[in-house]
C-alpha cells in the first residue's frame, strides 16, 4: 500500500533538499522542520577526506517507511520526507534530508528528531569513514 504522504528515497546521486522541502509544503500546516546531515571534516581530531555508504536496499527502505509510518501513529504528522544517500561522498555534502510537516512546530520537531534517531538504531546502512592514512567503518547503531 503506499502512502501518498511518504516520500522515502535511497540514492546514489546527491540530495535536493529542495525537492523534500516542495514535498512537504501543505497549506495546513503551521510548521516545517528539516533536518540536513552533512558530512564533517573531522572526527576524533582526524580530518576526514570522505565518506562512503552502503545500504541493504530493499530492507533499508522497508525500515524507512516503518519508521514513516510510526511517525503517523505518534504525531500529527502531515507529510514526511526522508531521503538518504549511498555511495561515496564528499565534505559538505548531505548524507540524509528529513522534512516533516504537521499542524504545530512541536510536532514538526519532535518527528524530526525521531526519524534521525530511529534511523542510526535500525536501517541497514553503513558508513565508511575516509582519512589520510586509511579507512574504517563506523558502526551506525549504537
Amino acid at each position: 500500500m503506499v502512502d501518498e504522504r511518504i516520500d522515502i528515497l535511497l540514492s546514489e546521486k546527491p540530495l535536493d533538499q529542495d525537492a523534500c522541502l516542495s514535498f512537504v509544503r501543505n497549506e495546513e500546516a503551521g510548521g516545517i522542520n528539516i533536518f540536513i546531515g552533512t558530512v564533517r571534516g573531522s572526527t576524533k581530531n582526524k580530518k576526514v577526506t570522505g565518506l562512503t555508504f552502503e545500504a541493504y536496499e530493499a530492507m533499508a527502505l522497508s525500515e524507512l517507511k516503518k519508521i514513516a509510518t510510526r511517525a503517523f501513529q505518534e504525531w500529527p504528522v502531515i507529510r514526511l520526507s526522508i531521503h538518504h544517500r549511498t555511495g561515496a561522498l564528499e565534505v559538505g555534502e548531505a548524507a540524509v534530508v528529513i522534512a516533516v510537516s504537521a499542524a504545530h512546530r512541536d510536532a514538526a520537531f519532535a518527528v524530526c528528531r525521531f526519524c534521525i534517531d530511529e534511523l542510526k538504531k535500525t536501517v541497514p546502512i553503513w558508513k565508511k569513514e575516509h582519512f589520510d592514512d586509511g579507512d574504517v567503518w563506523v558502526s551506525a547503531h549504537p
